[in-house]
């Protein structure tokens, strides 16, 4: 299958929430795309970032405005914890969890039963967030678009998963990290990105046999019908810098669980064509291997093809692959429009080779990558409309003025006499 689809997340929607969600399921298919690729739905951190959620698990509440009819039986899991968490959070006006009284903070069942109590609200923000979603997911299949989600490896430090599971995670005896998880310098930041969440504790992980893990995909496919696992190499290894550091360069490489973890994954989707491997940045060939193994997809961004002559870059037109998903560009990418205006003239010149007479940049990439043999052609929505820097989602490594573009539904009258459909 030859898919194409759209980027956006559910906040850049008019409304800012899934009130929107049908009528944008509906654009999809008018204009020929079969998929919509979203950012995590989780709730967001302080900085509106959807990576560095304090759940794994929960629905962004916020986005369901109105009360719908649900049912969650499949989330035991994780559920009271978020309650609880929840709960206790507002309660102690917001502070960390390492900041609560020591009974709260470690977990002591005396401590936690006057909140046990309270928690009633916050589990029905949840059957309602899933009766609403449910909604929206029987509306795409109804008109065959397929819907992807956002599985980030990393969790927040201050998130009901690392204060329900400590041991899984990298911490100090007081429940502070004693590594973050981030990358080193490379195209996005000179000093690297610290993005301040806490690595995994594999061992731990492989102890309980991955249930935290099998859970939290179980979870997603119980959403989406895709998932993208967002810094895939993580599982190969990870970059784990000094949590006393201010940037990313002083890390060193912590390895990973690979195909120990994969397989359990693999197995739990039941099919491999469920996930993607976001294998962006600097990657060993043993990741390669690794997705391979599993025929899990891979990522190509055609921003990052015509930069270089080097005849291996794995986003350049000539090499992308069937067993990949192109994109124009990700949400961590500058606006086609804003990379090309920033573009050196040797790049400018090997994209206009590929190019046609009368083309806008936006057009020529989005045919390159619908024309390319890859699997699945996902093109940000921002793309489509032709859209400057001013349209972008987020700069890495930057916690102001990210996650905040709308579209104003006249907008969309600019793309809806394009095509994304694929030829076979």
């Amino acid at each position: 299958m030859r898919a194409s689809g759209v980027l956006c997340h559910i906040t850049s929607l008019p409304n800012g929430d899934l009130r929107d969600a049908e009528r944008f399921i509906d654009f999809i298919a008018t204009i020929g795309a079969n998929v919509w690729q979203l950012l995590p739905i989780t709730p967001p951190d302080e900085h509106a970032s959807p990576y560095a959620s304090p759940s794994a698990f929960a629905g962004w509440s916020d986005l369901c405005t109105t009360d719908r009819e649900g049912s969650i039986d499949d989330d035991s899991y994780w559920l009271e914890d978020w309650a609880l968490f929840s709960v206790i959070k507002d309660e102690m006006n917001g502070a960390a969890w390492t900041d609560w009284p020591s009974g709260l903070r470690d977990r002591e069942s005396e401590a936690l039963k006057p909140y046990r109590q309270k928690i009633g609200a916050k589990i029905s923000e949840q059957v309602h967030f899933n009766g609403r979603w449910q909604q929206i997911r029987a509306h795409s299949i109804e008109k065959g678009v397929s819907l992807i989600g956002d599985l980030p490896i990393f969790v927040a430090h201050d998130s009901a998963d690392v204060w329900a599971h400590r041991e899984l995670f990298l911490l100090d005896e007081d429940g502070h990290p004693s590594v973050v998880a981030g990358v080193p310098p490379d195209y996005f930041s000179e000093d690297g990105q610290r993005w301040g969440t806490v690595l995994h504790d594999w061992s731990a992980h492989e102890a309980e046999d991955w249930q935290w893990w099998c859970q939290r995909l179980a979870r997603m496919l119980r959403l989406f019908d895709m998932v993208r696992i967002d810094h895939f190499r993580g599982l190969h290894s990870a970059w784990a810098i000094p949590a006393a550091e201010e940037n990313a360069r002083n890390g060193k490489w912590l390895a990973g669980p690979g195909a120990k973890l994969l397989g359990k994954l693999v197995d739990i989707a039941g099919d491999a064509r469920c996930i993607i491997a976001e294998d962006l940045g600097i990657i060993p060939a043993e990741v390669i291997e690794l997705r391979r193994r599993f025929a899990i997809e891979g990522m190509a961004v055609l921003h990052f093809g015509f930069s270089d002559d080097n005849p291996l870059n794995p986003h350049n037109p000539e090499n992308i692959r069937s067993d990949q998903v192109v994109y124009t560009a990700t949400h961590d990418n500058d606006t086609t429009v804003g990379w090309w205006r920033n573009s050196s003239e040797y790049t400018r010149k090997r994209v206009a080779a590929l190019a046609k007479t009368d083309e806008s940049i936006c057009e020529t990439l989005i045919r390159i990558a619908l024309e390319s043999p890859a699997g699945m052609a996902i093109i940000p929505l921002q793309d489509l409309l032709e859209l400057d820097s001013d349209a972008r989602m987020n700069t890495p490594g930057t916690t102001v003025d990210n996650w905040k573009w709308q579209f104003a539904w006249q907008d969309l009258d600019k793309c809806c006499s394009q095509q994304l459909q694929r030829t076979p």
